[in-house]
């Protein structure tokens, strides 16, 4: 299992911007495709953006043009740039790692991201 810290997560009011931080504790990093999630209350667990290593990235129609996802190899860190933000982006966001060569899957603690006035 892979250890993943996030951080950055507080309260922005609607059209503000926050970055997401990931930090994953692993040899290898290039082994790990990435990606952010998030769980509003009372709704599923979505997949926000991926990104898989190869320079592929995915992104949830609802975050499009708004978020992006990136990745430090050097620091072994994944960012989620968040801008123009909306209430409805509010939930708690999980960083996500998937081991390509073990095909294990790991997660973080959680950061609540909060959009309002």
């Amino acid at each position: 299992q892979v250890q993943l810290v996030e951080s950055g997560g507080g309260l922005v009011p609607p059209g503000g911007s926050l970055r997401l931080s990931c930090a994953a504790s692993i040899s290898i990093f290039s082994n790990l495709a990435m990606g952010w999630y998030r769980q509003a209350p009372g709704k599923q667990r979505e997949l926000v953006a991926a990104e898989t290593g190869s320079g592929s990235m995915n992104y949830a129609d609802s975050v499009k043009g708004r978020f992006t996802i990136s990745r430090d190899y050097i620091k072994k860190m994944v960012y989620l740039q968040m801008n123009s933000l909306k209430p409805e982006d509010t939930a708690v966001y999980y960083c996500n790692a998937v081991h390509r060569v073990l095909g294990t899957v790991s997660w973080g603690q959680g950061t609540q991201v909060t959009v309002s006035e």
